[in-house]
């Protein structure tokens, strides 16, 4: 009899269950081998589906395909069980060896939760997932299972020495010297495979569904050496020596200089420093691709705080580069993870199987992502943001802005980026004119000796001065009609102004108060309620007029002032923490241009900052610091922005916020560390557990992945993300989406889809929903405005009353 794993949708063709055992191994071993853990990832994808050798599968997935009308029951079949109960019977038994117990205990995790999410070996109700699925469920045909495994996909001499192998990897990886915990060792290994795993068995399965051999792709060597040459071009490398710089771009082309020569050093954690404005995104860009060649790095990695840099800084590597194809923008997940366990479907070729079948697994050579996407790669629910966590091994990660990562992530942050670098033979690099103290706290950054890339550091910050920051907050208070007369006033000698105030709703009023008052100068407004091609085409206009020396007013949310490469004769900056005064100052005389330019900070009173906590301590601690400066001016380094104010705000902002560095779950009374890394010892489960059987949890592992991934989220309230139908193209994709039924079609417009996407919350969806602004398309799975929702002078408008052909001034 014939064993199936899949049938496909075209010519029914039958897929055994031993070519996708086998294929998936392969892949698993593939996407470990870099990192030492070939055999483990291996043994994943050897075992992940042994539980389809059974009549009960075989009936099913014929049932599944043959009458899609009257699928199969849910829960009716059970095939991902069996390949974690084959090693727990094998090695988790009678007397067991340490190492192979452990071994199983990962691995199983893996295998048995591949069409959901990694299970927790104790439960807050003081269960094991993990054990009630390996040890204690029964499974009818599971002897039938083993058999035919060994029988049809590997001996049971071959399997033993296999496992052996994997021992031994298992064993070299826990040796490695290590500021990590066992727990912590363990749960980051356990999410390396499972995101080998969810990827190998979604590749092979999308490449036989497919029924296309793969496109050649060049070694991502001569890529990276080709970029390099491109780069160097660029910057002038080859260009004319006796060519006169200003002394701005001396500077930058001397820190260029120091990251080509720091790429030679070993892989580690990095600092690089750069002065806003000083050209960090090319020299880390320098430093990355020549380390790559250097030591053999597999991709390029570059994660944003915001999604409004990431369209900027693609662009302009791509055009540097030379090169479409090979670049990905990540900013969202257009499409969520499918909720639950999803094992129900095996089989079914219908549109939720596609989407989970689509490339999304940041397979390309150089990726441009967002901080929120980084986090949720480690620690998110669901198999989508996992996927792609193994590719973050063996490259060049580059943290830009990094001082932006949310307090209640740091020590996550922390944790993720020691395990790449000790483990995943990555090298980091912590890019920002504001280093924040991430060794202040509990969970600690293990930064490198001598980690900062640029000489001098002090000096180079001084010679870049361009503006001087005047404080307007500490004495006087704005609102809109009274910014509003400052800006009418200064527009005409400084023929540029930017104003960045720290909520949309009083942005947006101030544009259309600056609209009705300021007639003769054209005034532009940007905010996160629009999409990325939006933002850029506004964007555009402004550097137009900027270039060109003509009268320009820009009012912004504080997605303009990170990275966004503008300079306005003006910056205003109401009052938020010092890292954004920094970043807000950088939008002003960026390439020196002309004289010491001003940067006003003001204190903006309509500004309700209850929703955004820590903006509002920030602005507590900045406004503290610059009273101190007022009552002496020699206090904090005799400056706003000199590395000792930047210490101390960052110093007094983490303390402020020193309970929730840990992710706390109030909840259930502990951080999300404890529960993904603590100890037996502090864990109190386990304590729990022993208090109520009298025994101790018969596991080497006790943590609790699923409950911490179900409490995680980046922000306060999850988003979700959205089509918009911005110009004729979003309107396209829209209708090409609920057209495409082809797994390769589905994963080129999904990547196309997110420049036309926005997040929203809950409450702004449902505002859309009342107002009927809201469609879904490809079954549910995807949300897309409606042309009445979206504004080009907006962007989202949850009234649905917009009208796309507005004019912006």
């Amino acid at each position: 009899m014939n064993y199936i794993a899949h049938i496909r949708e075209s010519d029914e063709e039958q897929q055994s269950v031993e070519e996708h055992l086998l294929g998936v191994q392969s892949l698993a071993e593939g996407y470990g081998a870099g990192i030492g853990l070939k055999h483990i990832c291996g043994l994943a994808g050897l075992l992940h589906d042994m539980g389809k050798y059974t009549n009960a599968f075989r009936n099913y997935i014929l049932e599944a395909v043959y009458n899609p009308e009257a699928p199969p029951k849910r829960g009716s079949v059970d095939h991902s069980t069996a390949g974690g109960k084959l090693l727990y019977e094998s090695f988790h038994t009678g007397k067991i060896n340490r190492i192979k117990g452990i071994l199983a205990e990962i691995i199983g995790n893996a295998i048995i939760s591949h069409h959901s999410y990694l299970q927790d070996f104790l439960n807050p109700e003081l269960e094991s997932n993990y054990l009630q699925r390996v040890r204690d469920k029964e499974l009818t045909e599971f002897d039938r299972s083993v058999a035919l495994f060994f029988q049809m996909v590997m001996s049971k001499e071959d399997f033993h020495l296999y496992v052996d192998r994997a021992s031994e990897e298992l064993e070299s990886y826990l040796a490695k010297t290590s500021p990590m915990g066992m727990e912590a060792r363990c749960m980051f290994l356990t999410k390396f495979v499972f995101s080998t795993l969810i990827d190998a068995d979604r590749t092979n399965t999308r490449r036989f569904e497919e029924n296309a051999a793969e496109e050649p792709v060049q070694p991502v060597e001569e890529l990276f050496d080709t970029y390099y040459k491109r780069l160097l071009d660029k910057i002038g490398r080859f260009g004319d020596p006796n060519k006169t710089l200003s002394s701005i771009n001396r500077l930058r082309s001397e820190m260029s200089e120091q990251c080509d020569r720091f790429a030679e050093k070993p892989s580690g954690i990095y600092t690089l420093s750069i002065p806003t404005g000083g050209g960090k995104t090319l020299a880390s860009l320098r430093y990355a691709l020549k380390h790559a060649r250097e030591y053999g790095k597999r991709h390029i990695i570059y994660v944003l705080p915001y999604t409004t840099i990431i369209e900027q800084n693609a662009a302009e590597v791509r055009r540097i580069l030379q090169d479409e194809a090979n670049i990905l923008e990540h900013h969202s997940n257009v499409i969520d993870d499918i909720d639950g366990d999803d094992e129900h479907m095996d089989g079914m070729i219908n549109v939720r199987q596609k989407l989970k079948l689509a490339r999304d697994n940041w397979d390309v050579p150089i990726i441009f992502t967002t901080m929120v996407q980084f986090l949720n790669v480690f620690y998110a629910k669901g198999s989508r943001n996992i996927r792609r966590l193994h590719n973050l091994s063996s490259s060049v990660l580059v943290f830009d802005e990094v001082q932006k990562v949310p307090v209640s992530c740091v020590s996550l942050f922390n944790e993720a980026l020691n395990f790449l670098r000790i483990y995943g033979n990555a090298s980091l690099v912590l890019c920002t004119a504001t280093q924040p103290a991430l060794d202040f706290v509990e969970h600690k950054l293990n930064l490198s000796p001598d980690a900062e890339m640029i000489d001098n550091l002090q000096d180079v910050i001084t010679e870049f001065t361009r503006v001087e920051i005047l404080d307007r907050a500490t004495t006087e208070i704005f609102n809109n009609d009274k910014l509003t007369e400052f800006i009418t006033q200064i527009i005409e000698e400084k023929r540029s102004v930017l104003a960045i105030l720290n909520t949309k709703s009083v942005v947006k009023k101030l544009y259309q108060q600056l609209l009705t008052t300021v007639s003769d100068v054209p005034v532009y407004h940007l905010s996160t309620s629009m999409c990325a091609v939006h933002r850029k085409e506004i964007l555009d206009e402004v550097r137009k007029l900027l270039d060109k020396g003509d009268k320009v007013i820009c009012v912004s949310t504080p997605l303009i002032e990170a990275g966004v490469d503008v300079s306005f004769g003006c910056v205003i900056r109401s009052l938020a923490g010092l890292d954004s005064i920094a970043q807000a100052a950088g939008r002003c005389n960026r390439h020196g241009e002309h004289e010491l330019q001003q940067v006003y900070v003001i204190d903006h009173e309509e500004e309700n900052l209850d929703r955004l906590k820590e903006v509002k301590t920030g602005k507590q601690i900045s406004k503290q610091i610059l009273i101190d400066l007022e009552r002496n001016s020699s206090e904090h380094g005799g400056h706003i922005l000199s590395v000792q104010a930047m210490e101390r705000y960052f110093q007094q902002f983490y303390k402020k916020y020193e309970l929730e560095l840990n992710y706390q779950i109030p909840k259930l009374g502990q951080g999300m560390t404890r529960l993904l890394f603590g100890s037996k010892e502090e864990n109190t489960y386990c304590h729990d557990y022993y208090s109520n059987t009298k025994e101790r949890i018969p596991l080497f592992l006790a943590n609790s992945y699923l409950t911490a991934a179900e409490h995680f989220h980046v922000i306060d309230s999850a988003t979700k993300a959205v089509i918009v139908p911005y110009q004729e193209e979003g309107k396209a994709i829209i209708a090409e989406l609920n057209g495409a039924r082809r797994i390769e079609e589905l994963s080129r417009l999904l990547r196309k889809a997110q420049q036309y996407t926005i997040n929203l919350f809950d409450y702004e969806l449902q505002q859309l929903d009342k107002n009927g602004g809201l469609e879904r398309c490809l079954d549910g799975q995807i949300l897309v405005l409606k042309e009445g929702a979206y504004s080009e002078e907006f962007g989202v408008d949850t009234t649905n009353d917009s009208s796309l052909g507005m004019n912006l001034y």
